[in-house]
């Protein structure tokens, strides 16, 4: 057999199976109708199956009815292809299986000849009624077959009874047949019958095998007629052998064989032609396209190009284009309708919030002239009622007083004169009267009594029916002002539109102003006790927190970041640390929220007086870790409304969460940069300064109970770290237990601590207590502050020694000071080292200090050893506490998965929409890749478009994989501090995947818009669209692990390396190990269901080729479903791995 030929089986045991299980590849199997097998008379075409339906004549050419001889001709070739058919079709179910799905469709699309059997009246006629006699039994096809898989030349075949060394006649030529004669011969025989007699040329429509004497019928899509001889070159055209040397008689045949595509391509119908019976070829009309092996045309569509009569194929370019510019008109409408509609909501939004910050101002300051007239009134009314008393006291008649001053209410013991009770109202309508003592019945010059009479009645009613809401009448001097007190009916119950909500949380706005401004200077006790009706100030959980000789060290390596600290976080109190670099400031604060990773803690840490997890409280423990971990493509409003909705308590209205986000807003001083995109490296946004505000604000709005803040005055501007202190002031007037890191602050910031805690290096404790008192403390070892020196900074000279005090205590005492100060136990090695070398060094390092207690220099194995045992246990460390959950010990019930699901999901989308341009580039690569493959990786019959589909898994593997990566490589920070803070993992990934799914349904329609219609297979749309569908779900999961278990730079190169590494694995055909791991590989499965869907078109004359390919390649048809499932289950896999990965593996 020729090199290129494919092998389709090998079975050295069974050839004769083997080689009809090939005549089944090519004719197989379809039935005649009953009538057809019993009656002797003119028989009924063989019925085709609902897929294939039976192929239409050829256009405008009339078909004569059969005659009764072709009509018995035609029954008993039928008849012997069935009788093979069923003597074999078992074991070609067997061998076949992988190539041939339904034997029935096959035959229906190889050998259903019912729709033109005029070749076969024209071999009845050129053989004088002997046909039926030159036809190969089931021996003889066996015999070709076993040929054609032996390996032996494709135009030769093995040595047998009618063609050897001995006998060779002019049958045996490639092209010719002879007879049995009248020899009567079982078709089903597997012997070879002696067929020497009448030879003569093959007949069209069939072919006749070298070698071989007998005529096997030539598969529908071929084109068999009788060859005619070149003079010049001596070939039988269009086949090529060449007439026997040294016969003169003898002639050109008919085809002389049936291979593959690219060995037996001469078989095959022509590019450009169609041939609806096996003996005409019709070239294709204008306005239709013809591939090769075509048995009718094939019309183009409408807006194909089909420009030349004989074209192969289609130019349906320009569906391709319509497609993309489909998929991108409805991204670019979602887009724009989302940009719009948010851009309308946040300006509705921003018209009611000022509307009813306005509403809310005007009503406060309502309320404050209200409030000046009503002690205005009380003023009068006491100066009138002094008056009185003393004209009583000198008077010792009874004399009344004018009736319109008179009271309703009698006493004996009334030491003042009644005040009148009714209001004048005026009234219209008939029959309104003026009542007496009135205003309008007064003279002018007794009106400004009755003004007085007015007012004390006004105040006495409001004091007496404080709920009354019909509001209140001011009658002052000439001018009738009327204001309306107007009680807010909505409290306490649930406000649903956006306006009531806004009025109610500016209204508590603006009375906490109002009440701040009026009560300075006040502390968490006596707050509580001043809050009123009007300002309601929700009590938080305190939190206190005890430690007590608090000692770090790092695992492995005997060094103390902590050492020996002891103190108290009192709730409603701001305690500052502070300290040099290296003091171990933000350790103290990780030790205290149970964050520190890879040490060894010794001492006692109480919480609420018990022993208990820091996690255990983390639902209301906010953490403000030093750098600004804010998203940047969200909004400042948006960043802490997210915050808000998942962390307060589930059962919070709406309303009071909307009070909490505007008193945040407003105390950060972020008013004018709400509707603000924060900002990232690559897009301007909000100042560094505001940021850092936004950042603080995230804990904020959760109402914590105890917050931590690492540096959030770093970076700011005084005026911007005055407004951060003020709104932690607040907070701890609300009982919010406050502690943060602070450096070098201003002296009005120092002056609004109330707690103060100096570390010094190596982690211990300088100072802890009151403010006020550490100028006392420092003095009476000689440090005082120098006039125009701020003391913090003073202070922090003195750790670092820069300060000498005359009383010769120095800095490195301070420590062992402060604990013999306070009764605190010493460690022995400090006074040890105090002792010997008063000059020597005690700063124990910072984090990377000396050892605490070494008596040599490490050498540079116990380094390393120390380094690698101190990475294992911080990486155990770790993974306990991420997978350790503790029990949760508050009583907030913040919202569950589907909620925060719900939240995640529609911050997302936000984001998605806001990084339209990087998808639009996306794209527009895809786009490219597609367009390119299409074009030069051209759809080859001879491998079904193979080399095509392999580019197409790589691009796209490489293209979705690096788009995937920024879902999870970009947001990890983010992740970690929300998931610390007791957010949902679960929800957050699945909002994530949800999102993610826009792209893998887009993805691979934008890449098949030019790939497809550049490319042209014969495969559908639809197919391949699937295919790529599940692909791309499957490398987007896997580029999830990448992104989450590897850092950026990583995971683009395995992103990379992956994808071309396991196609050429999956692809290697030779090395038995490597193919069986290839077997495992998702390119593979990928490029296998590519090739099966498009193998599946190929049938009829092209099934040689398909089954020949299909065993090359180790594909079977039957594993297309199971390609999409194995690539569906890994992409599924995968994400749970992420998954795992995302909350395993991931830094504190």
């Amino acid at each position: 057999m020729h090199q290129s030929a494919y092998v389709i089986v090998h079975d050295n045991n069974n050839l004769l199976i083997i080689a009809f299980s090939y005549l089944l590849i090519i004719s197989f199997t379809h039935k005649p109708s009953a009538a057809a097998r019993d009656t002797p008379s003119v028989p009924d075409p063989p019925t085709t199956t609902a897929l294939v339906p039976p192929l239409a004549p050829v256009p405008n050419v009339s078909v004569p009815e059969p005659t009764e001889a072709e009509r018995v001709f035609q029954e008993t070739l039928f008849k012997r292809l069935i009788t093979v058919l069923e003597t074999y079709k078992s074991d070609i179910a067997k061998k076949f299986d992988y190539c041939i799905l339904d034997s029935d469709r096959e035959f229906d699309a190889a050998f259903n000849f019912s729709a033109n059997p005029e070749f076969l009246s024209t071999c009845l006629a050129s053989t004088n009624g002997d046909a039926i006699q030159r036809i190969c039994t089931a021996g003889e096809i066996s015999f070709y077959f076993q040929g054609l898989v032996s390996g032996m030349p494709s135009n030769y075949l093995k040595l047998n009874r009618n063609c050897n060394l001995t006998y060779w006649n002019s049958g045996c030529e490639p092209g010719w047949s002879c007879s049995i004669g009248k020899e009567i011969v079982e078709f089903s025989s597997n012997n070879i019958p002696q067929r020497t007699s009448s030879c003569q040329p093959c007949c069209e429509g069939f072919f006749c095998p070298h070698g071989l004497t007998c005529m096997i019928p030539c598969p529908l899509g071929a084109y068999c007629p009788i060859a005619t001889l070149n003079q010049y070159t001596g070939v039988c055209e269009p086949y090529k052998y060449q007439l026997p040397p040294q016969q003169k008689n003898h002639t050109c045949g008919g085809a002389d064989r049936w291979a593959d595509y690219v060995t037996g391509k001469d078989l095959f119908c022509s590019p450009g032609f169609y041939c609806p019976t096996t003996t005409r070829e019709i070239p294709c009309r204008k306005g239709h396209y013809c591939r090769a092996g075509s048995t009718t045309m094939e019309k183009c569509y409408e807006l194909a190009i089909c420009e030349k009569q004989t074209d192969d194929d289609q130019n349906i370019k320009a569906y391709g284009l319509l497609v993309f510019a489909s998929i991108m008109f409805v991204l670019i409408f979602i887009y724009n309708c989302s940009d719009q509609a948010l851009s309308y909501r946040t300006k509705r939004m921003s018209k009611s919030r000022e509307k009813a910050a306005k509403n809310a101002r005007e009503t406060v300051e309502k309320q404050a002239t209200w409030k000046t007239a009503k002690e205005a009134a009380k003023k009068q009314v006491s100066d009138i009622q002094t008056q009185l008393t003393r004209t009583f006291s000198r008077k010792k008649s009874s004399s009344e007083f004018p009736r319109s001053a008179s009271s309703t209410r009698q006493g004996p013991e009334t030491t003042l004169p009644p005040l009148p009770r009714e209001r004048t109202r005026s009234r219209s309508g008939s029959g309104s009267s003026t009542r007496p003592g009135s205003e309008a019945s007064l003279p002018p010059r007794s009106r400004g009594k009755q003004i007085d009479d007015n007012l004390t009645n006004s105040v006495q009613e409001i004091e007496e029916h404080p709920e009354s809401t019909d509001g209140f009448a001011l009658e002052i001097g000439e001018n009738n002002l009327k204001k309306k007190q107007l009680k807010n009916q909505e409290k306490g119950k649930h406000r649903k539109t956006t306006s009531a909500i806004f009025r109610y949380a500016y209204g508590q706005i603006e009375k906490e102003k109002y009440f701040q401004e009026q009560n300075k200077d006040l502390t968490y006790s006596n707050v509580i006790s001043m809050a009123t009706d009007e300002i309601e100030i929700r009590k938080r959980v305190p939190i206190e927190i005890v430690f007590n000789n608090l000692t770090l060290t790092l695992k492995g390596k005997k060094k103390h970041l902590l050492r020996s600290v002891t103190g108290k976080l009192c709730p409603g109190q701001v305690t500052a640390v502070m300290g040099p670099s290296g003091a171990g400031k933000t350790t103290l604060l990780s030790a205290l929220t149970g964050r520190a990773s890879g040490c060894r803690t010794t001492g006692s840490i109480l919480i609420n007086g018990e022993k208990a997890s820091m996690n255990s409280y983390k639902k209301m423990i906010g953490f403000v870790p030093q750098d600004d971990i804010v998203h940047g493509n969200l909004t400042v409003e948006e960043n802490l409304w997210f915050s808000a909705c998942c962390r307060l308590p589930v059962d919070l209205p709406k309303s009071e969460k909307v009070l909490v986000l505007e008193r945040v807003i407003e105390s950060l001083g972020l008013q004018g940069v709400r509707d603000s995109l924060v900002g990232t490296v690559e897009m301007r946004g909000i100042s560094g300064g505001q940021r850092k505000r936004v950042n603080v604000g995230l804990e904020m709005v959760m109402e914590p109970s105890l917050l931590i803040l690492d540096e959030p005055t770093s970076g700011l501007d005084s005026t911007s770290s005055l407004l951060v202190m003020r709104a932690l002031r607040r907070e701890a007037l609300e009982g919010v237990n406050i502690t943060l890191v602070v450096h070098q602050p201003s002296y009005a910031l120092f002056s609004m601590f109330d707690d103060l805690i100096l570390l010094a290096k190596g982690g211990l404790t300088v100072y802890h207590g009151p403010v006020k008192s550490v100028e006392e403390y420092f003095s009476s070892m000689g440090f005082n502050v120098p006039d125009k020196v701020s003391p913090p900074d003073h202070y922090i000279d003195i750790l670092e020694g820069i300060v000498k005090p005359d009383s010769g205590v120095t800095f490195k005492d301070l420590p062992i000071r402060w604990m013999l100060h306070n009764g605190y136990e010493v460690p022995p090695d400090m006074l040890e080292a105090a002792k010997q070398s008063p000059e020597s060094s005690m700063d124990g390092g910072s984090a990377h200090g000396p050892t605490a207690s070494t008596s040599h220099d490490e050498t540079f194995t116990e380094e390393l050893w120390g380094d690698v045992k101190y990475s294992v246990e911080r990486k155990k460390d770790e993974l306990q506490h991420n997978v350790v959950r503790s029990k949760d010990l508050t009583n907030r019930k913040t919202p569950g998965l589907l909620s925060q699901y719900r939240y995640f999901l529609g911050r997302l989308g936000k984001q998605r929409l806001r990084e339209a341009r990087l998808l639009a580039v996306d794209f527009l690569i895809l786009l490219l890749s597609g367009l390119c493959l299409g074009t030069l990786a051209k759809i080859s019959d001879e491998t079904f478009g193979v080399k095509g589909y392999l580019y197409t898994v790589i691009a796209v593997c490489l293209l979705c994989k690096i788009g995937a990566l920024r879902s999870f490589a970009l947001d990890k920070l983010h992740y970690w501090r929300e998931s610390a803070s007791g957010m949902s993992s679960l929800a957050y990934f699945l909002a994530k995947d949800t999102i993610d799914h826009v792209n893998t349904f887009v993805k691979p329609a934008v890449y098949l818009s030019m790939f497809y219609f550049f490319n042209n297979p014969r495969s559908s749309f639809l197919d391949n669209y699937i295919v790529l569908l599940a692909l791309v779900y499957c490398v987007t999961g896997i580029a999830y692990s990448l992104a989450i278990y590897f850092e950026q730079g990583q995971a683009q190169l395995w992103s990379v390396l992956l994808p071309v590494v396991l196609t050429l694995v999956g692809n290697q055909d030779g090395d038995h190990i490597i193919s069986r791991i290839g077997d495992f590989c998702y390119t593979k499965w990928a490029l296998e269901a590519f090739t099966i869907a498009n193998a599946k078109r190929y049938d009829g004359v092209w099934l040689i080729t398909r089954c020949g390919l299909l065993k090359q390649k180790n594909y079977r048809l039957s594993d297309w479903y199971y390609c999409l499932l194995y690539l569906v289950g890994t992409g599924i896999a995968s994400r749970g791995v992420a998954f795992f990965c995302l909350v395993t593996f991931h830094k504190k």
